[in-house]
């Protein structure tokens, strides 16, 4: 039995969706799925009505892309902030696939507990010499802007500032609940650390990236590895002992379509 990762499937896109419609059976094979799967809440179920029958067990994760609320996928009742989130957590749990709000589970034959987070970000991750005030501008002059300013919107919550402070308290006090010396795989679409984040080409889109506030968490929860998404940068990082996984797949243009989709499958556990 495996356990397996990967992110940002962005079925928005028909080359995506054919993909993933290719992805075999894996018998008994766990699947953490670390966000952004597509801006409608129909992308999320195409998704998981396809890959709960190719995986004993599914773990979800929201991204992004996931929370958007863009104008022509919206009736006459859009869903935006909160709304979306619970919509997408309704769903996931039809299809009996975890949430960041369902209890932790422990992979089987481990005493491993996978941690599901939704933790958003809050525009730390951004240079000491520019303030909270200035983050927009001072992206912006690099056309570095993230799309969420137009499309996620927080309500209820006043800012997504607001809502990552929300998230990380509530996070932490269930992550304060584990048994001592649990040993953990943390799942959250945005990269807990700043110094995994390699995006040269953007190099000002970080403050979107995290927070600062998760620097440590995987040493605060004895975590072995950390899977993440969001950055569409493929690659295993370690840090004091931690394995961190970035398993985007990304774009039709970032991935080779001709090899498949189950080729970029990250094995999270056992180690390889």
């Amino acid at each position: 039995m495996k356990l397996w990762a990967i992110s940002d499937l962005h079925l928005a896109s028909d080359a995506n969706r054919q993909a993933l419609l290719q992805m075999p059976n894996h018998g008994d094979d766990w699947l953490i799925i670390a966000g952004d799967i597509g801006e409608k809440l129909e992308h999320l179920q195409f998704s998981l009505a396809h890959l709960t029958k190719m995986f004993a067990k599914v773990i979800w994760v929201p991204g992004n892309h996931d929370l958007w609320a863009v104008p022509e996928h919206q009736g006459a009742q859009p869903l935006v902030g909160q709304a979306k989130y619970n919509a997408l957590v309704d769903c996931a749990r039809s299809f009996n696939v975890l949430t960041p709000e369902d209890d932790y589970a422990i992979f089987p034959g481990t005493n491993i507990v996978l941690v599901p987070l939704f933790l958003l970000y809050d525009y730390s991750l951004r240079p000491a010499y520019v303030t909270l005030a200035k983050v927009i501008d001072w992206a912006r002059a690099e056309r570095s802007v993230c799309a969420d300013e137009t499309f996620l919107d927080p309500t209820p919550h006043a800012s997504r500032v607001e809502w990552c402070a929300n998230r990380l308290a509530y996070s932490l006090t269930r992550l304060k609940k584990l048994i001592p010396g649990s040993q953990t795989v943390l799942i959250n679409h945005w990269p807990l650390r700043n110094d995994l984040i390699n995006i040269p080409r953007i190099p000002r889109f970080t403050p979107w990236c995290g927070t600062v506030e998760t620097e440590d968490w995987h040493q605060q929860f004895n975590a072995k590895v950390v899977v993440s998404g969001h950055l569409h940068t493929r690659r295993t990082d370690w840090r004091n002992g931690t394995r961190f996984e970035e398993v985007s797949l990304g774009y039709p243009r970032q991935w080779d379509t001709d090899r498949g989709m189950t080729l970029y499958l990250r094995q999270i556990w056992p180690e390889v």
